[in-house]
């Protein structure tokens, strides 16, 4: 596998900015649950139905999803067997994908 030079800075940058936005969000999350509890479901439904939730919590399993892909890929190159290591990464970006658009397809139903 040819290497560009910059694969490790960016997989390291990809890993702390979705890590930090990670943080922030659970964090803003459990504040506002615990500033403003939700006791329906009407009630949860019409916050994450707001546009701005929506789009915070499509960022935040973008960056979950982009976190889990990094760091399993590093997992695979370190721990897999040559032979087996492109099916696995196979699976794992079909397995990402099929989690991303389940994720979608729940938001844009809110």
């Amino acid at each position: 596998m040819k290497s560009t030079g910059s694969g490790g800075l960016t997989a390291w940058l990809v890993q702390r900015v979705t890590a930090v936005y990670m943080l922030l969000f659970v964090l803003f999350v459990l504040g506002s649950l615990s500033l403003y509890p939700r006791h329906s479901y009407e009630q949860w439904s019409a916050w994450v139905g707001r546009p701005a939730m929506t789009v915070a919590i499509l960022v935040f399993f973008a960056s979950l999803l982009s976190h889990m892909g990094v760091g399993l890929r590093d997992v695979l190159f370190d721990y897999a067997p040559a032979g087996l290591r492109r099916s696995l990464l196979g699976v794992m970006v079909v397995v990402l994908l099929g989690v991303a658009t389940w994720v979608l397809w729940i938001l844009l139903r809110a």
